[in-house]
């Protein structure tokens, strides 16, 4: 421990209990001491917060078995220790629940006597970076680690006289409760990311987020020679396709047309013929082979993969072009991405080859994202969730002139970056705040506050 403010006084975690006072681990239960319908409540690690008490967990005893164990009852006010991670040594004030409560042997308990520190102070600097260091070089363990009771009884803790105690616990409590707003407000942030890249997602595919440009740029499928052939070849599609397909869901604009995937380009499923599919000597070639994971890990553009094909793995597969649009079907439902390499996959996901006169593949991708839990509700109640071919061919596509479609997919672009910017902001505000909240703590324990 570093030099300590002048008319301070370090004195160990058990000294500063005072006279009376009690500092203690909680009890030994076991899964045979419990009973759903005890009258007190098991306080478990899950309960501690780093600095608040997160009542989580729903564990209990009866009364008479609390009383045969000779449990230590908690008290309003009693200080909590996590002695396990994560992170290790997290302390909180029990706020008392309304109930008789105990907690569990890697909890300690913290309770002031006469002349004890104040609840709050013990609070604060147990979960200051100084001592938070002195307890993780106490701390033992192989798989997890863990803080005894008896070394954390002898911590040394920097302490000012009373008084002091409580000018720096009311700061702190104000400085810390401002952070506490604005991490909450932060912690919103993701969701209302979400939120938006749904909604703008919803406008594209309405027509409504480019409903100004089409009145600007009146584009249909009847003014170019591109777009009339376009028609033919959907037309020709068509009729190889269930007309069911084409029950329109809902409203889209006059110059759109519903189809299909099928009508649109070539849509197949992946392949791995050969058994067993573990089989060493397909793997390990030059040949990237994704997985469904990998679809799942891409964020729409992939171009890493973990598992190569050899000439045997692709002899039994097929080759993919770079610029097919992916769509998983087993495992991870309806999870996209448009190849950035050429690759095989295996039959748990479906490729998607465009035909560039008809569709922008990135277009089609950014729509799949919108049916995405749609597709999922089609998936067996099986142990692993399928759909298949069929169904997404079923799949009905809205369908404007490719310049409406250029235009769409460059909007979506542009609002996706502007939401990951934010998000990615909110993210370093987050972090700026925790360490804001550190170097707080740290400062308070240096009398600097």
């Amino acid at each position: 421990m570093s030099e300590i403010p002048s008319g301070w006084s370090l004195l160990t975690l058990n000294e500063l209990t005072g006279t009376g006072g009690l500092m203690t681990d909680g009890d030994w239960i076991e899964s045979k001491d419990q009973d759903p319908s005890g009258e007190v409540r098991l306080i478990q690690l899950a309960d501690i917060g780093d600095g608040e008490f997160l009542n989580r967990s729903a564990r209990f005893l009866t009364k008479q078995r609390a009383e045969e164990l000779q449990c230590t009852y908690l008290r309003e006010g009693d200080v909590l220790i996590a002695r396990m991670p994560d992170p290790l040594g997290r302390a909180c004030i029990f706020p008392g629940i309304g109930q008789e409560a105990i907690t569990a042997v890697d909890v300690c308990i913290w309770r002031p006597g006469i002349g004890g520190a104040s609840p709050d102070w013990v609070k604060h600097i147990v979960n200051s970076p100084q001592i938070r260091t002195q307890i993780a070089s106490l701390a033992s363990g192989t798989t997890r680690q863990r803080v005894s009771g008896g070394n954390l009884k002898r911590l040394e803790i920097p302490t000012p006289p009373p008084a002091e105690q409580r000018r720096i616990v009311a700061r702190l409590d104000a400085l810390l409760g401002h952070l506490a707003l604005a991490r909450a407000e932060l912690a919103r942030v993701p969701r209302l990311a979400e939120r938006n890249r749904q909604a703008v997602l919803a406008a594209a595919f309405s027509g409504e987020l480019t409903r100004e440009w089409r009145e600007n740029n009146p584009v249909s499928y009847l003014n170019t020679e591109t777009d009339q052939l376009s028609n033919s070849r959907i037309k020709r599609r068509r009729a190889t396709v269930s007309q069911e397909a084409f029950a329109p869901p809902y409203q889209i604009p006059p110059q759109w047309k519903w189809t299909s995937l099928p009508t649109l380009g070539i849509l197949d499923r992946g392949r791995s013929r050969h058994r067993p599919r573990n089989d060493k000597k397909l793997y390990g070639g030059p040949y990237p082979f994704i997985q469904t994971g990998d679809i799942k890990a891409a964020k729409g553009h992939l171009t890493s993969y973990s598992q190569t094909y050899s000439e045997d793995g692709l002899a039994q597969s097929r080759l993919w072009p770079k610029g097919t649009l992916c769509i998983t079907i087993a495992a991870n439902i309806a999870e996209t991405a448009i190849l950035g390499i050429d690759a095989c996959f295996p039959d748990s996901i479906v490729g998607f080859t465009a035909d560039e006169a008809l569709c922008i593949p990135l277009f089609i991708e950014f729509f799949i994202r919108t049916i995405k839990s749609d597709l999922a509700t089609f998936a067996p109640a099986t142990a692993q969730k399928n759909i298949n071919l069929e169904t997404l061919s079923a799949v009905q596509i809205p369908y404007p002139p490719l310049p409406e479609q250029r235009e769409i997919v460059r909007r979506i672009e542009m609002a996706l970056a502007r939401i990951g910017r934010a998000e990615a902001e909110a993210a370093r505000a987050a972090a700026l705040l925790e360490r804001l909240e550190q170097e707080t703590l740290a400062r308070a324990f240096r009398g600097e506050l």
